[in-house]
């Protein structure tokens, strides 16, 4: 398997409104994207399709081998870790779990702990724990953790299931500067190890050194895609954001300010 996502002349309309207009978008083998562009350009709307919870009004969608329409969804559903910071409230019925036990139930991708969990089931969430640098809060309870160790376990949780695809949904929404550094530092210890990496943010200095390639999307169609240092540009940032802006690099990441 080579090719990691394939749309092709993709369109997706609600409600009569055409959301997504002639998505045509690969991403293969040992590339790491991040999905950049406004709030209600469409970001979201193309994850949705990807995970298969959106089915495309026109155009072929083929992930992980699967090709919609010919394959079970549901099973390709189980090969994708989600992270939105929209979890929180799911995750929230499990305030009284430990951070160990909220890892575990990312096998199930339930929250709750409906089976019984087995030594394996711990030694591989001890693992995720280890790896993560979040051993110190085995044994403390979701409601006392900080929003930043909350985003990171969720984080963990999404890779108990040992996904081939780990997608982050503005997991750095709300963080503080701290908190968001510590979460991408995870994302890019996963890009760097195991999972394809796709991240959506509207922060281009979320884009850390192990993303490989940006999507740039505004009103529901793509402006550009490719490697980074040739999609991060001040022409196209400006188009996306629909205001004049410059970019600048440091430390192999970028940022951006307005000039106006």
């Amino acid at each position: 398997m080579d090719r990691i996502i394939t749309m092709e002349d993709v369109y997706w309309r609600r409600s009569g409104a055409e959301i997504l207009k002639d998505i045509n978008w690969t991403v293969d083998r040992g590339e790491h994207w991040a999905i950049l562009g406004l709030n209600g350009s469409g970001k979201t709307s193309i994850l949705n399709i990807v995970t298969g919870y959106n089915y495309p009004t026109a155009g072929k969608v083929k992930v992980l081998d699967t090709e919609f329409g010919k394959a079970s969804i549901p099973k390709l559903r189980k090969r994708i870790g989600y992270v939105s910071s929209s979890l929180g409230r799911f995750a929230q019925t499990m305030d009284r779990e430990t951070a160990m036990n909220i890892i575990i139930s990312g096998k199930h991708a339930s929250f709750g702990l409906y089976r019984e969990i087995t030594a394996e089931d711990r030694k591989r969430a001890e693992k995720i724990l280890k790896e993560l640098r979040l051993l110190y809060l085995k044994d403390k309870t979701y409601n006392l953790l900080s929003q930043g160790e909350q985003r990171r376990v969720l984080i963990g949780r999404a890779l108990m299931a040992d996904p081939e695809l780990l997608i982050l949904d503005e997991p750095c929404s709300g963080l503080d500067v701290l908190a968001r550094e510590d979460v991408l530092d995870i994302a890019e210890h996963v890009a760097r190890k195991s999972s394809h990496l796709l991240y959506v943010t509207h922060h281009i200095e979320e884009i850390t050194n192990a993303v490989t390639h940006v999507l740039l999307v505004r009103d529901g169609e793509i402006t550009a895609g490719g490697p980074k240092r040739k999609v991060l540009t001040d022409t196209l940032l400006s188009k996306v954001y629909k205001i004049p802006v410059k970019v600048h690099w440091e430390n192999g990441r970028p940022w951006m300010s307005i000039t106006k």
